[in-house]
Parts: structure tokens; C-alpha cells; sequence
């Protein structure tokens, strides 16, 4: 996101997914901080978009906008994660980089248990500690979602492994949460141009049909297809690009990788 974007709030509840509704209502619950008003419009910036965000994925983990909003405050005010959540530092944690068994055996259709890796809420606080919001904006950027009060899960393996290896190369902590947003906010543009296209299209089409069994069969292969190729043809496209970049602006890169 760059500094300085602005939305009015039709532009932020489009942007973040949600509803004007749902955006007065965090306003009316304390969880979403003020606008800055210009003339008679109130315009919000990149930490109004990662906050709402945030509120999204912690409502959808189960938790409550009152619980939300004490959470939000202590983050706001830097207090130490373990006070926060009522959670002693050598107790009921779960040791680092732990794997846990996430889903009980009797969870309806469950064959087995799904094992994820989970990480205990104070270490990834720790880990992203000189970032402003750091724990609040791996929420907000889909990396990690808290499990329960002691532990996060990490929701998003592939943004996970990318900022492991942007760490690796050296990239500061902000350094990497800021590339990691920017590639998920260039992402989720991509997908939204694509549904788009695909509302006015396949499923406008559709809805002007007489919706028999054919119609919903070819609207079932356009849905399929919708899913899987725009982001075939990105990936393909950005490893062209990054290919192409390489070759152009690191002249020295093939004399020094000779069997590449």
C-alpha cells in the first residue's frame, strides 16, 4: 500500500471487502479510529484499511467486537502480549514452531485431524516487535490467525515461507511485513479485476438464462475455471517479468551462475 492512499469510505469498505455498514458499526463499537475529515468528507489511510482487516479476520476466529476493540486498545497502548491476554509466559504456551492437531476427530466429515504449525502468541509478538502493529498486521496480511488466546496458526503457508525467506536475505522485520502487504494488496487487485470481468460476463449472462440444468452446468465450468486460471496466468507472467528483470538489471548475475 503506498503512503499517504486515501479512501472515502465507499473506497475502504470496497477495498477491505466489507460493507459501509459494517464500517459505521466498528466506528460505533470504538474498534476503527476516526477519519481524517477534509471539507465534509472523511477520508481514511493504509492503517484504517489494515485495522479493518484485522477486525475481519479476528471476527471470523469467533471473537467478539468488545473483545476486539480491549485487544486493539492494548496493542494500541504497546502493552506486553502475555498482559493482554491474561496469559503467564511459562504457562499453557506452546513451545515454539510446535505442529498441533488442529480439528477435533469428531468434527463433522473429519477423516483425521489437519496438523498445522502453530506459534505461541508471545514469540511471534517478539519477533515483530520493532514493527508499529506488527502482531495486528501479520493478521491483517493473512500470515498468521490466532488459534486461541495462547497461540497463533499459521493461515497462509506461502506468505509464511515468503517472509521466512526475505528474513533470510536479510530484510528487516518491517522490511519484510511491508512486501508481504504489498504483494497480498497487488494480489487481491488482480482477483478483484478478474471477478469483475467475470460478473459482467459469465454470471450476468447466467442471470439473464433461463437457469436450467445446462445453464447452471456451464456457469459451474465457468466458476471452475474463474478460480484457477487468473492465477495461472499471473504466476506465469510475474516469474516471466522477474526472469526478465534479472537478465536486464544484474548484468554480472550470469557470468557468476554459469549453468543457469
Amino acid at each position: 500500500m503506498a503512503a499517504g492512499t486515501e479512501f472515502t469510505i465507499d473506497e475502504l469498505a470496497r477495498e477491505a471487502g466489507t460493507t459501509v455498514r459494517s464500517l459505521r458499526v466498528y466506528h460505533e463499537r470504538g474498534v476503527l479510529p476516526p477519519p481524517q475529515v477534509k471539507g465534509r468528507t472523511g477520508f481514511y489511510g493504509s492503517d484504517h484499511l489494515n485495522r479493518v482487516r484485522t477486525i475481519g479476520r479476528l471476527l471470523d476466529r469467533g471473537i467478539k467486537l468488545n473483545g476486539i476493540r480491549e485487544l486493539l486498545e492494548a496493542w494500541d497502548r504497546g502493552d506486553d502480549l502475555g498482559d493482554i491476554l491474561g496469559v503467564p509466559d511459562e504457562e499453557g504456551m506452546v513451545e515454539p514452531g510446535a505442529v498441533a492437531e488442529i480439528g477435533a476427530p469428531s468434527d463433522p466429515g473429519s477423516m483425521h485431524a489437519v496438523r498445522e504449525k502453530v506459534v505461541a502468541a508471545t514469540e511471534l509478538a517478539d519477533r515483530y516487535r520493532d514493527v508499529p502493529h506488527g502482531l495486528a498486521r501479520v493478521v491483517a496480511a493473512g500470515m498468521y490467525e490466532p488459534l486461541d488466546a495462547a497461540t497463533y496458526v499459521v493461515a497462509d503457508q506461502q506468505l509464511v515461507r515468503i517472509a521466512e525467506q526475505l528474513t533470510a536475505a536479510g530484510a528487516s522485520s518491517a522490511q519484510v511485513l511491508d512486501e508481504v502487504e504489498r504483494l497480498r494488496g497487488d494480489c487481491d487487485r488482480i482477483a478483484r479485476r478478474f471477478v469483475d470481468v467475470f460478473e459482467r460476463t459469465a454470471w450476468q449472462s447466467y442471470q439473464q438464462s433461463g437457469r436450467t440444468p445446462q445453464d447452471r452446468a456451464v456457469l459451474a465450468e465457468r466458476v471452475a475455471a474463474a478460480r484457477v486460471v487468473p492465477g495461472q496466468a499471473a504466476a506465469e507472467l510475474v516469474n516471466r517479468f522477474v526472469a526478465w528483470y534479472l537478465e536486464r538489471d544484474i548484468a554480472e548475475l550470469a557470468d557468476e551462475l554459469p549453468d543457469q
